[in-house]
């Protein structure tokens, strides 16, 4: 006989207490639970249930194999279900949490079409500046850019940026260019307020020296858009990701401040929460990201 049908109808006579009731729960007769239970016992050699005319009960050991009967049990049904949902088309509530500048550039103006391929899918976009804990606070997935800080989380890579300091012509019409990292302490610099590393730029020097500058800002500001529009007023030098001010330079709006320092590359990722089966909606949105942004980055924006 089937292994796992002496399974369930075993655990079925325990959660039902006794064989009819149990019969009716799997469809079948009694007699046929009975053959199942008896044969689960034969082929354990053990007695799993103590039978009266009354009422049928776990023995010990019948006990401690129902609670691992039953997990298995779970686990089958989970799989069946799994390979269901699989087939299924992606739907239901898809909430997703992106930084600001990301998803007001880019990821909004992409959803339109994400949601006309799959019409029973809802989203629920949450912008912010900060890293949010995906399980507790409730979301399926997020977007982040740089490096990855909680490595439980699964990751795919959807393209890359880069990371330049730039300013308007008129900046360095009056101010000049600076020719070397230290010469920023004598500039205006716009800093991100968020960064939890305060108002320190990260940089490589053309030696491929890793540098850390230091310098108070004419302004910070918690928003990249907003570093931008001050970069591109003359108020100074902003060090921004490539998908923020890309259109700005091609339009002359902005300059690189240093072309001749090696580019810094961030990754931009995909997160979801770890284990073996992704979600059909979460599948789907990071298959979209990952075909929407194939020509994108790290420069080309």
């Amino acid at each position: 006989m089937d292994r796992l049908t002496e399974m369930e109808a075993f655990a079925t006579v325990v959660d039902q207490g006794g064989f009819t009731d149990a019969a009716k729960k799997m469809g079948i007769s009694k007699s046929a639970v009975s053959k199942h239970v008896s044969s689960l016992e034969a082929r354990l050699g053990a007695r799993l249930l103590n039978r009266t005319t009354r009422r049928v009960s776990p023995t010990e050991i019948g006990l401690a194999y129902y609670d691992r009967a039953r997990r298995v049990l779970n686990d089958a049904g989970e799989a069946d279900a799994l390979v269901t949902s699989m087939q299924s088309a992606p739907s239901g509530l898809l909430r997703i949490s992106v930084a600001t500048d990301f998803g007001v550039n880019h990821l909004s103006p992409a959803l339109s079409s994400f949601l006309e391929d799959f019409p029973d899918i809802t989203v629920n976009m949450v912008l912010n500046n900060r890293y949010v804990e995906l399980i507790s606070e409730g979301f399926d997935m997020a977007v982040r850019i740089g490096e990855l800080e909680d490595s439980t989380l699964r990751a795919r890579k959807l393209t890359e940026t880069t990371k330049r300091m730039i300013a308007s012509p008129a900046y360095f019409q009056k101010y000049g260019k600076p020719e070397k990292i230290d010469d920023l302490n004598n500039h205006k610099l716009l800093h991100y307020s968020n960064q939890s590393s305060g108002n320190v730029w990260k940089l490589t020097a053309p030696s491929g020296e890793k540098r850390q500058v230091r310098t108070a800002g004419w302004l910070s500001v918690n928003d990249g858009q907003s570093l931008l529009n001050a970069a591109i007023s003359g108020l100074g030098i902003a060090y921004l990701p490539s998908f923020l001010y890309s259109d700005a330079m091609e339009k002359g709006l902005v300059e690189d401040a240093m072309p001749d320092l090696p580019m810094d590359t961030q990754g931009i990722y995909a997160v979801y929460p770890p284990g073996r089966f992704t979600q059909p909606k979460v599948r789907a949105f990071i298959d979209f990201l990952v075909h929407e942004f194939a020509d994108k980055g790290p420069s080309d924006w």
